[in-house]
């Protein structure tokens, strides 16, 4: 499909995103270093910001979900992108008036990132509703390739602002491209959609979507699929840093340039996804992900007996690029085999599949790590991509050949 293809309603959209992705990777990378900088803050002070920053995705996907599909998206991605930018600027503003402490930071930094859980959940919902089916594919992989952009040039923007004019600037920078992002969506078209039944209880809007993942034959093993990814990758990343310091021998500069290979695969992945999509019918597309994981995760674990960098490098790389298709090709998916009335609550449950599955996979590395080391849990995790890897192995979803040959989509239960 041809640039042709898509509308300049999703290319005003992409350029939202695009700035929107910006800032909150300029955001999640100057909150921590304003807690180190200029708070005095330790590890503990930013793993609890860190904490601050994702509880969102933990407590406001599902509403933001039932809001997605009963109210106009656009205003919705707006009207968050515009609290961001209020919350962003807040942080300079108290800095400036000598109120600013880590407690108030961490606030700040959590409504901040009601931009990204809206955006998250919102887009993936709208896009079909901007472009025809066959330009799905196509359309998802210039969105992750925009945020793998932000992703892999975020943090050093940000550590560039922080370092040459101090952190005001960059929490100013983020605030900016957050108005930016919500400008653009003003001139956003809305798509009209039935209505909701007149008082409608939202608990029972949840459970309707709920349903309707868990009778999927495609969505199902896809939600299974990531809960078991984001476990492994966040036991991975747990133990990572101490395994490049100890076993791998690097420096703090090494590991950094260990850890871009990450977003530089992420890029790699997201320019070749159309190409990929194009070679390869949507089903095999959305496997290559997973079984790529596979072999990063192995490289990892052959980095614990060759301590080699570049090893270690060649499996975090592996890591962005494979994942990437899985993302754009099951985002795909699920846009053709869910009724529009059903995307945003669809979204919202695996983004909350997703982003719980994080703490927990932390969790979980913090307890193996203290007690056996970092190895284990390296171990531990190639172990769960090869679980993940054989969930939709299993599945009808590789066997997928068209959007137009998906299962068809159970009816949703009533209210």
């Amino acid at each position: 499909m041809d640039h042709a293809a898509l509308s300049p309603a999703f290319r005003r959209l992409a350029r939202s995103n695009l700035a929107a992705q910006l800032a909150e990777q300029l955001a999640l990378a100057a909150v921590p270093l304003t807690a180190v900088l200029a708070l005095g803050g330790e590890a503990g002070a930013t793993g609890l910001l860190a904490m601050a920053q994702t509880l969102p995705f933990l407590l406001l996907a599902l509403p933001l979900g039932v809001l997605a599909d009963r109210c106009d998206r656009r205003r919705l991605m707006a009207q968050a992108e515009w609290v961001r930018a209020a919350a962003l600027l807040a942080i300079p503003a108290a800095a400036w008036l000598g109120w600013l402490s880590l407690p108030l930071l961490g606030l700040f930094a959590g409504i901040a990132a009601i931009g990204t859980v809206a955006y998250s959940v919102a887009a993936p919902a709208i896009v079909p509703a901007l472009v025809p089916q066959g330009a799905l594919a196509t359309a998802n992989s210039r969105l992750e390739l925009v945020r793998s952009i932000a992703y892999a040039g975020g943090p050093a923007l940000a550590g560039a602002l922080v370092g040459g004019t101090g952190t005001a600037v960059a929490f100013v920078a983020a605030a900016l491209l957050s108005a930016l992002a919500a400008i653009l969506l003003a001139g956003l078209p809305e798509p009209p959609r039935a209505a909701r039944p007149p008082h409608r209880r939202p608990l029972a809007d949840l459970a309707e979507g709920a349903v309707f993942v868990w009778r999927h034959p495609l969505l199902r093993p896809i939600a299974a699929t990531a809960t078991v990814w984001n476990l492994s990758w966040f036991l991975l990343q747990a133990a990572y840093v101490p395994h490049a310091a100890g076993t791998l021998g690097l420096d703090a500069a090494g590991i950094g340039l260990s850890l871009a290979a990450y977003g530089a695969g992420m890029v790699a992945g997201a320019a070749a996804a159309p190409a990929v999509a194009r070679a390869l019918p949507i089903g095999r597309m959305i496997a290559v992900g997973p079984v790529v994981s596979v072999a990063a995760g192995g490289l990892m674990a052959l980095s614990i007996a060759w301590p080699e960098p570049m090893v270690a490098g060649a499996g975090l790389f592996l890591f962005g690029a494979g994942p990437i298709l899985w993302t754009i090709g099951q985002t795909t998916l699920r846009q053709a085999a869910t009724p529009p009335e059903l995307l945003g609550r669809v979204s919202a449950l695996l983004t909350m599949a997703t982003f719980g599955a994080r703490p927990l996979g932390a969790g979980l590395g913090a307890l193996v790590g203290a007690a056996w080391g970092p190895a284990p849990c390296i171990l531990l995790a190639a172990a769960g991509f090869v679980a993940q890897a054989a969930i939709i192995a299993a599945s009808a979803v590789p066997r997928v050949r068209t959007l137009s040959g998906a299962a068809p989509a159970p009816q949703p239960v009533s209210a």
